[in-house]
């Protein structure tokens, strides 16, 4: 089945935007997914997630370069979301945009220093967490460059 240019398929509906759950603890993954659910908001295309524990399976899939947006865990083992979003901005062509999650309000220095496109603090907040997502892939589907 051909896609179009837009992202639609042949019968007219959107293919599914992938998104990278980071995070070395199981229940935390399982937190974002409930969190931002199968469409985070109705004039988005579904979510197909894509669940990694370790610093290397990030950086194969974001060199693999089908991630929309990357939500990663400040707090994971032993590399910390922040500094994986850091390298990130810093190596990835078209690096998707990230949602940091901070335990402490004053990790927030961490999440600028990062160049996360958003922050959420744990507990999570599902409607802010589904938000940020929602607002990443609209900011993504209009600016993703070309695959090279």
């Amino acid at each position: 089945m051909s896609t179009s240019p837009s992202g639609a398929d042949a019968f007219g509906s959107e293919a599914p935007m992938k998104v990278l759950v980071y995070s070395d603890d199981a229940d935390t993954r399982a937190q974002v997914r409930m969190a931002i659910g199968r469409r985070p908001a109705a004039d988005l295309p579904q979510v197909e997630y894509v669940e990694v524990a370790t610093q290397p399976a990030v950086v194969a899939r974001l060199d693999a370069g089908d991630i929309d947006v990357a939500v990663v865990d400040g707090e994971a083992q032993p590399a910390g979301g922040l500094g994986v979003c850091r390298q990130a901005k810093d190596e990835v062509y078209d690096c998707p945009p990230f949602v940091a999650i901070i335990a402490r309000r004053d990790d927030g220095w961490l999440a600028t220093w990062s160049r996360a496109d958003a922050v959420v603090s744990q507990p999570l907040d599902p409607m802010a967490l589904a938000q940020a997502v929602a607002d990443l892939m609209r900011r993504r589907r209009e600016s993703r460059l070309p695959v090279r």
